[in-house]
Protein backbone atom coordinates (compact mmCIF):
# COMPACT_ATOMS: atom_id res chain seq x y z
CA UNK A 1 0.00 0.00 0.00
CA UNK A 2 2.88 2.23 0.98
CA UNK A 3 4.41 1.91 -2.43
CA UNK A 4 1.31 2.72 -4.47
CA UNK A 5 1.03 5.42 -2.20
CA UNK A 6 4.00 7.12 -2.89
CA UNK A 7 4.45 6.28 -6.51
CA UNK A 8 0.77 7.71 -7.09
CA UNK A 9 2.25 11.07 -5.45
CA UNK A 10 5.19 10.71 -7.67
CA UNK A 11 3.54 10.61 -10.94
CA UNK A 12 1.06 13.44 -9.79
CA UNK A 13 3.95 16.03 -8.95
CA UNK A 14 5.42 14.94 -12.47
CA UNK A 15 1.64 15.91 -14.01
CA UNK A 16 1.45 18.86 -11.51
CA UNK A 17 4.56 20.28 -12.70
CA UNK A 18 3.78 19.86 -16.72
CA UNK A 19 0.96 21.58 -15.78
CA UNK A 20 2.25 24.74 -14.33
CA UNK A 21 4.66 24.37 -17.07
CA UNK A 22 2.19 25.10 -19.55
CA UNK A 23 0.01 27.56 -17.81
CA UNK A 24 2.87 29.51 -17.02
CA UNK A 25 3.48 29.38 -21.00
CA UNK A 26 -0.20 29.66 -22.37
CA UNK A 27 -2.09 30.76 -19.42
CA UNK A 28 -5.01 28.29 -19.41
CA UNK A 29 -6.71 28.19 -16.61
CA UNK A 30 -8.12 24.92 -16.55
CA UNK A 31 -4.54 23.86 -16.71
CA UNK A 32 -3.69 25.41 -13.34
CA UNK A 33 -6.53 24.24 -11.85
CA UNK A 34 -5.88 20.24 -12.93
CA UNK A 35 -2.19 21.38 -11.58
CA UNK A 36 -3.59 22.42 -8.35
CA UNK A 37 -5.72 19.26 -7.92
CA UNK A 38 -2.83 17.05 -8.48
CA UNK A 39 -1.04 18.53 -5.92
CA UNK A 40 -3.71 18.09 -3.80
CA UNK A 41 -3.66 14.84 -4.50
CA UNK A 42 0.18 14.02 -4.57
CA UNK A 43 -0.15 15.52 -0.94
CA UNK A 44 -3.04 12.97 0.21
CA UNK A 45 -1.29 10.00 -0.87
CA UNK A 46 2.52 11.02 0.67
CA UNK A 47 0.50 11.68 3.62
CA UNK A 48 -0.39 8.47 3.47
CA UNK A 49 2.79 6.86 2.63
CA UNK A 50 4.32 8.56 5.99
CA UNK A 51 1.15 7.73 8.10
CA UNK A 52 2.12 3.79 6.79
CA UNK A 53 5.94 4.49 7.33
CA UNK A 54 5.44 5.88 10.52
CA UNK A 55 3.19 2.82 11.43
CA UNK A 56 5.45 0.36 10.78
CA UNK A 57 8.49 2.20 12.85
CA UNK A 58 7.01 3.25 15.61
CA UNK A 59 8.32 6.72 15.01
CA UNK A 60 7.89 9.80 13.11
CA UNK A 61 9.49 10.39 9.44
CA UNK A 62 13.20 11.28 10.82
CA UNK A 63 15.76 8.87 11.08
CA UNK A 64 16.97 7.82 7.59
CA UNK A 65 18.06 9.71 4.77
CA UNK A 66 14.96 8.25 2.68
CA UNK A 67 12.55 9.36 5.67
CA UNK A 68 14.00 12.90 5.75
CA UNK A 69 13.74 12.90 1.98
CA UNK A 70 10.22 12.13 2.09
CA UNK A 71 9.45 14.02 4.95
CA UNK A 72 11.25 16.92 3.31
CA UNK A 73 9.18 16.44 0.05
CA UNK A 74 6.06 16.66 2.32
CA UNK A 75 6.74 19.69 4.02
CA UNK A 76 7.57 21.58 0.79
CA UNK A 77 4.12 20.70 -0.98
CA UNK A 78 2.09 22.31 2.32
CA UNK A 79 4.26 25.66 3.02
CA UNK A 80 4.17 26.15 -0.93
CA UNK A 81 -0.06 25.42 -0.45
CA UNK A 82 0.32 28.11 2.29
CA UNK A 83 2.30 30.61 0.04
CA UNK A 84 -0.14 30.13 -2.33
CA UNK A 85 -3.36 30.63 -0.74
CA UNK A 86 -1.16 33.72 0.78
CA UNK A 87 0.14 35.34 -2.39
CA UNK A 88 -2.23 34.26 -4.95
CA UNK A 89 1.01 33.41 -7.03
CA UNK A 90 -0.24 30.35 -9.43
CA UNK A 91 3.14 30.43 -11.44
CA UNK A 92 4.94 29.65 -8.07
CA UNK A 93 3.93 25.89 -8.67
CA UNK A 94 5.78 26.25 -11.75
CA UNK A 95 9.52 26.70 -9.62
CA UNK A 96 8.97 24.70 -6.53
CA UNK A 97 6.86 21.72 -7.40
CA UNK A 98 9.25 20.08 -9.73
CA UNK A 99 11.88 20.56 -6.92
CA UNK A 100 9.29 18.49 -4.72
CA UNK A 101 9.04 16.02 -7.59
CA UNK A 102 13.17 15.82 -7.99
CA UNK A 103 13.42 15.52 -4.10
CA UNK A 104 11.07 12.90 -4.09
CA UNK A 105 12.29 10.75 -6.88
CA UNK A 106 15.81 11.09 -5.19
CA UNK A 107 14.04 9.51 -2.22
CA UNK A 108 12.90 6.44 -4.27
CA UNK A 109 16.87 5.42 -5.06
CA UNK A 110 17.73 5.45 -1.21
CA UNK A 111 17.41 2.48 1.09
CA UNK A 112 14.05 2.06 2.73
CA UNK A 113 15.47 -0.09 5.57
CA UNK A 114 14.27 1.46 9.03
CA UNK A 115 16.69 2.36 11.58
CA UNK A 116 16.53 1.80 15.80
CA UNK A 117 15.54 4.95 17.22
CA UNK A 118 16.49 5.02 21.44
CA UNK A 119 13.82 5.18 23.99
CA UNK A 120 11.35 8.07 23.89
CA UNK A 121 13.50 10.70 26.40
CA UNK A 122 16.19 11.00 23.86
CA UNK A 123 13.58 10.30 20.61
CA UNK A 124 12.32 13.67 21.61
CA UNK A 125 14.88 15.85 21.23
CA UNK A 126 15.98 13.58 17.02
CA UNK A 127 12.29 14.79 16.64
CA UNK A 128 12.66 17.98 17.69
CA UNK A 129 15.84 18.60 15.86
CA UNK A 130 15.09 17.08 12.38
CA UNK A 131 11.26 18.68 12.73
CA UNK A 132 12.61 22.11 12.96
CA UNK A 133 15.11 21.64 10.44
CA UNK A 134 13.32 20.29 7.80
CA UNK A 135 10.99 22.75 8.05
CA UNK A 136 13.38 25.76 7.77
CA UNK A 137 14.33 23.89 4.73
CA UNK A 138 10.82 23.75 3.35
CA UNK A 139 10.28 27.54 4.02
CA UNK A 140 13.90 28.03 1.97
CA UNK A 141 13.02 25.73 -1.07
CA UNK A 142 9.97 28.57 -1.44
CA UNK A 143 12.66 31.50 -0.98
CA UNK A 144 14.97 29.56 -3.52
CA UNK A 145 12.01 29.61 -5.74
CA UNK A 146 10.98 33.38 -5.27
CA UNK A 147 14.45 34.26 -5.94
CA UNK A 148 14.99 32.51 -8.77
CA UNK A 149 11.45 34.24 -10.02
CA UNK A 150 13.05 37.37 -8.79
CA UNK A 151 16.43 37.49 -10.83
CA UNK A 152 14.27 36.53 -13.89
CA UNK A 153 12.20 39.57 -13.94
CA UNK A 154 15.30 42.01 -12.65
CA UNK A 155 16.91 40.72 -15.88
CA UNK A 156 13.70 41.61 -18.06
CA UNK A 157 13.46 45.24 -16.46
CA UNK A 158 17.20 45.69 -16.85
CA UNK A 159 17.31 44.87 -20.11
CA UNK A 160 14.21 46.50 -20.68
CA UNK A 161 12.77 43.17 -23.40
CA UNK A 162 9.62 42.38 -21.30
CA UNK A 163 8.95 39.12 -22.65
CA UNK A 164 6.33 36.64 -22.03
CA UNK A 165 7.10 36.03 -18.83
CA UNK A 166 7.58 39.25 -17.42
CA UNK A 167 4.06 39.93 -17.42
CA UNK A 168 3.33 36.30 -15.79
CA UNK A 169 5.08 37.05 -12.86
CA UNK A 170 4.49 38.74 -10.03
CA UNK A 171 6.14 42.16 -9.69
CA UNK A 172 9.93 42.38 -8.34
CA UNK A 173 8.71 44.27 -5.38
CA UNK A 174 6.07 41.27 -4.67
CA UNK A 175 8.86 38.42 -4.78
CA UNK A 176 11.16 40.48 -2.94
CA UNK A 177 8.48 40.64 -0.09
CA UNK A 178 7.59 36.83 -0.33
CA UNK A 179 11.38 35.77 -0.32
CA UNK A 180 11.78 37.59 2.93
CA UNK A 181 8.60 36.43 4.57
CA UNK A 182 9.39 32.79 3.99
CA UNK A 183 13.09 33.48 5.52
CA UNK A 184 11.84 35.51 8.22
CA UNK A 185 9.86 32.27 9.39
CA UNK A 186 12.37 29.62 8.34
CA UNK A 187 15.60 30.59 9.63
CA UNK A 188 14.29 30.82 12.81
CA UNK A 189 13.12 27.61 12.89
CA UNK A 190 16.40 26.22 11.24
CA UNK A 191 18.20 28.38 14.25
CA UNK A 192 16.27 26.74 17.14
CA UNK A 193 16.96 23.05 15.41
CA UNK A 194 20.40 23.23 15.99
CA UNK A 195 19.94 23.38 20.16
CA UNK A 196 17.97 20.22 20.11
CA UNK A 197 20.51 18.44 18.16
CA UNK A 198 23.25 19.59 20.38
CA UNK A 199 21.19 18.16 23.51
CA UNK A 200 20.45 14.74 21.54
CA UNK A 201 24.48 14.33 20.98
CA UNK A 202 25.16 14.71 24.85
CA UNK A 203 22.38 12.02 25.56
CA UNK A 204 24.02 10.01 22.92
CA UNK A 205 27.22 10.90 24.96
CA UNK A 206 28.63 12.51 22.01
CA UNK A 207 30.33 15.85 22.06
CA UNK A 208 28.11 18.42 22.14
CA UNK A 209 29.04 20.32 18.86
CA UNK A 210 30.07 17.96 16.49
CA UNK A 211 33.67 18.97 15.19
CA UNK A 212 33.45 16.64 11.91
CA UNK A 213 34.43 19.81 9.76
CA UNK A 214 33.13 17.85 6.47
CA UNK A 215 29.44 17.87 7.84
CA UNK A 216 29.87 20.62 10.08
CA UNK A 217 31.32 23.04 7.87
CA UNK A 218 28.37 23.36 5.06
CA UNK A 219 25.77 23.15 8.09
CA UNK A 220 27.70 26.50 9.55
CA UNK A 221 27.95 28.01 5.49
CA UNK A 222 23.97 27.46 5.62
CA UNK A 223 22.98 29.18 9.05
CA UNK A 224 25.79 32.23 8.00
CA UNK A 225 23.99 32.85 4.75
CA UNK A 226 20.57 32.98 5.85
CA UNK A 227 22.02 35.12 9.02
CA UNK A 228 23.07 37.35 6.68
CA UNK A 229 20.14 37.98 4.41
CA UNK A 230 17.64 37.52 7.54
CA UNK A 231 19.82 40.37 9.92
CA UNK A 232 20.88 42.63 6.63
CA UNK A 233 17.27 43.07 5.79
CA UNK A 234 16.59 44.22 9.18
CA UNK A 235 19.81 46.41 9.60
CA UNK A 236 21.03 48.14 6.33
CA UNK A 237 18.08 47.10 4.64
CA UNK A 238 19.58 44.45 2.37
CA UNK A 239 16.99 43.36 -0.52
CA UNK A 240 16.04 43.41 -4.24
CA UNK A 241 19.08 41.24 -6.11
CA UNK A 242 20.84 40.99 -3.42
CA UNK A 243 18.23 38.61 -0.91
CA UNK A 244 17.26 36.58 -4.05
CA UNK A 245 21.24 35.67 -4.47
CA UNK A 246 21.01 34.95 -0.93
CA UNK A 247 18.74 32.82 -0.74
CA UNK A 248 19.59 31.05 -3.87
CA UNK A 249 23.18 30.51 -2.62
CA UNK A 250 21.47 29.82 0.76
CA UNK A 251 19.00 26.78 -0.50
CA UNK A 252 22.20 24.95 -2.47
CA UNK A 253 24.00 24.70 0.36
CA UNK A 254 20.97 22.99 1.96
CA UNK A 255 21.30 20.53 -1.36
CA UNK A 256 25.06 19.98 -0.57
CA UNK A 257 25.09 19.95 3.35
CA UNK A 258 22.50 16.94 2.74
CA UNK A 259 24.15 15.19 0.64
CA UNK A 260 27.20 14.82 2.90
CA UNK A 261 24.68 13.79 5.96
CA UNK A 262 23.96 10.81 3.94
CA UNK A 263 27.07 9.54 2.34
Amino acid sequence: MDKISFNLSLFSYLMASLGYFVYLAYRRPMVSTFAGWMVAFGLVCQTVTIGIRSSQTGHGPYTTSFEVALFLAWLMVVVYFLTEWKYKIKDLGAFVIPLVFVVLLFSAFLSKETALVPESEVRFWLTMHRTLSIMGYAAFSIAFAAGIMYLIQEHQVKSKKLGMMYFRMPSLEVLDDLNFKVIMIGFPLFTLGFMPGSIWNTQMDLPFFSWDLTRTLPLVATWLIYCLVFFGRMIVGMRGKKAAQGAILGFITVIGTYFLHII
